[in-house]
């Protein structure tokens, strides 16, 4: 995982009316369109960042912006750079790495009611970290929308590498909320919970004519030696 897709670089398509279609141009119409809303919310969230920055108080949360602010810079410009060239980008899709554990407090304490500021002066490092944990929200979703409509295998392959970035990204910043109480997880009562989590169980039987366990190995070469 993480690595974008081998193989591809200078690879010839076809259109059924025009002929063979350079690897720059190796995009279908879906994918160019999905594409520069997917780049124009990237830096839609970058020039959030940055306008945020300046009003952060919490250190901790000013470290988690700035990385993750380079990392999404870097994983901006290698998506720009395939989408243009329809070829293999200068470095394969990162991986994102948080440096807080990931510890949930559950359960509910009482807070002042939300309601709409008065004033620009109410900022707060709990608006930036719900302002950045929307933006990994829209970037996982947006990505995979794109990603699923993609026909440049390349470009595919950078989308569907960023998405897991984005979802720890998001994880980040949830974390970092609840330890702050301003994201609280409640949970249901233990005879609920135990309720849903028995309401299923195995599947039994074969499988496409396969007993259970013996699925047909659609990967025989993997394991030849060279």
């Amino acid at each position: 995982m993480m690595q974008n897709q081998q193989g591809q670089q200078g690879q010839m398509h076809q259109n059924m009316h025009t002929g063979n279609v350079p690897p720059q141009l190796n995009h279908g119409g879906h994918e160019v369109i999905d594409l520069n809303e997917v780049l124009g919310a990237a830096i839609g969230t970058l020039n959030s960042y940055m306008l945020l920055r300046q009003h952060v108080q919490d250190p901790e949360l000013l470290d988690i912006l700035d990385r993750q602010y380079t990392f999404m810079q870097d994983e901006y410009n290698i998506t720009v750079e395939c989408f243009k060239t329809g070829q293999n980008p200068s470095h394969p899709t990162s991986r994102y790495m948080m440096n807080q554990g990931n510890d949930f407090i559950y359960g509910m304490k009482p807070t002042q009611p939300k309601k709409p500021w008065q004033s620009v002066s109410e900022i707060n490092d709990e608006y930036i970290s719900s302002c950045m944990l929307a933006s990994c929200k829209a970037g996982a979703s947006m990505k995979t929308m794109a990603a699923l409509e993609t026909t440049n295998p390349v470009v595919r392959r950078v989308l569907a590498d960023s998405i897991p970035n984005c979802i720890e990204m998001g994880y980040e910043l949830s974390i970092y909320q609840n330890k702050h109480h301003y994201y609280q997880v409640p949970q249901l009562a233990e005879q609920d919970m135990n309720t849903y989590r028995n309401a299923f169980a195995p599947a039994q039987g074969q499988a496409m004519g396969q007993p259970m366990g013996q699925m047909p190995n659609n990967n025989m070469n993997n394991n030849m030696p060279h």
